[in-house]
This record gives structure tokens, C-alpha cells and sequence, in this order.
């Protein structure tokens, strides 16, 4: 899916418009960071994403709006809001890139979500 994706985009990258070129890089991109991270994409993916950062004192909530990355954190808040309309791989993706990025205690973690989270932090996205 990921080589489909690159190799459209560069056959047809003089005839895309704007949007259509940010809609296969934003694929792109999603696609890399979800490999590079070894997550599956399931909906148990998903809930173990939400309850570690329900566990760390913040809330998702999935609403409808115009986000350009998937999901977003309310300034000076602890709720996270994540596009409802948008696919399964674009939520985990969205929601580990929040994680990654979040200062979270491992003092209110169990083992389980510590090394869940500890294995999202050593990814990092290169290109």
C-alpha cells in the first residue's frame, strides 16, 4: 500500500492539484510512522492508545471538525480530539503521535502500558 502510494505520487506529481498532493503525502507519512512503530492496525491498537493516555489523566474524545492531522489536544487541557470521520490507521497514527510527543509519568502506568509506551517513544519518524 505504502509503494502504491509513492509511486502515484511521483507518475503523477505535475498533474495533482494541492490538496491532492498534501492527501498523498499525509498517506504517506501515516503509513511510515505506523511501520516504524511495528503497530498493528486493530481497534485493540487503538483502545490500548486511549487507555494509556486515559491512565496518564487525559481524555480523547472523537469529534467532527476540520483537522489536518488526525487529532489535535486542546490548548492548556488534557483532552485530545480525534477526527471520528477518519480511518482506523489515521487514528492510531494520530493518537501514537500525540502519545510520542506527551510528557506522560510512568509512575501511573502498569508494566504492560509503560513498555507499550516506551516502545512508541524509541521510534522516531526519519524520512
Amino acid at each position: 500500500m505504502l509503494q502504491h502510494a509513492v509511486i502515484n505520487f511521483v507518475n503523477n506529481f505535475k498533474k495533482l492539484s494541492r490538496a491532492s498532493i498534501y492527501k498523498y503525502l499525509t498517506a504517506i507519512m501515516v503509513n511510515v510512522t505506523i511501520f516504524e512503530n511495528m503497530l498493528t492496525i486493530t481497534n485493540h491498537t487503538l483502545e490500548k492508545l486511549e487507555m494509556l493516555l486515559k491512565t496518564s489523566g487525559y481524555r480523547v474524545r472523537y469529534e467532527k471538525g476540520n483537522f489536518k492531522t488526525g487529532a489535535c489536544m486542546l490548548l492548556n487541557s488534557r483532552i485530545i480530539v480525534v477526527n471520528k470521520f477518519a480511518n482506523l490507521e489515521s487514528k492510531i497514527a494520530a493518537i501514537a503521535e500525540l502519545a510520542r510527543t506527551l510528557e506522560i509519568d510512568y509512575n501511573l502506568l502498569d508494566d504492560k502500558q509503560a513498555a507499550f509506551l516506551h516502545q512508541l517513544k524509541q521510534t522516531t519518524l526519519q524520512l
